[in-house]
């Protein structure tokens, strides 16, 4: 069992987050803590002038709000929400935090991944601690 285990969250629909949450439940026992992490994308410079005003600060809370509600659903579990690209940002918090094990999910991996790698494809590659993928 883990004593740490972090689960990237990404609320994009075809990546299972129960599954996740089940397995880092079962991994972490009955005394591990879960970490939840989202990470907001940037938005680019050029973009900000077509959202309109607020619009960044308001989609940040509603995906706290959304982050605690799951978390409030887990024994011992917290949520953070932070900025930054994807893949990087979860390895800087892993590096951070120290968890024991990350529980990711991912797509069905295409030629996009192939090509450009997807975050948790990343995460595998480099992240300080034991990894386990959601397919």
């Amino acid at each position: 069992m883990y004593a740490h285990i972090l689960v990237p969250v990404s609320f994009e629909q075809d990546r299972d987050l129960n599954a996740a949450l089940r397995v880092a439940r079962l991994l972490a026992g009955e005394g591990g803590r879960i970490s939840l992490l989202h990470v907001i994308e940037q938005v680019p410079s050029y973009a900000m002038s077509y959202l309109p005003q607020g619009y960044v600060n308001e989609a940040r809370r509603a995906t706290e709000a959304q982050l605690a509600d799951i978390a409030a659903t887990l024994p011992k579990a917290s949520a953070h929400v932070v900025e930054g690209h994807s893949g990087r940002t979860i390895l800087d918090w892993a590096e951070a935090h120290k968890p024991d094990c990350i529980v990711i999910a991912s797509h069905r991996p295409g030629m996009q991944d192939l090509l450009l790698g997807s975050t948790a494809a990343k995460v595998v590659r480099h992240a300080p601690c034991a990894v386990h993928v959601i397919r």
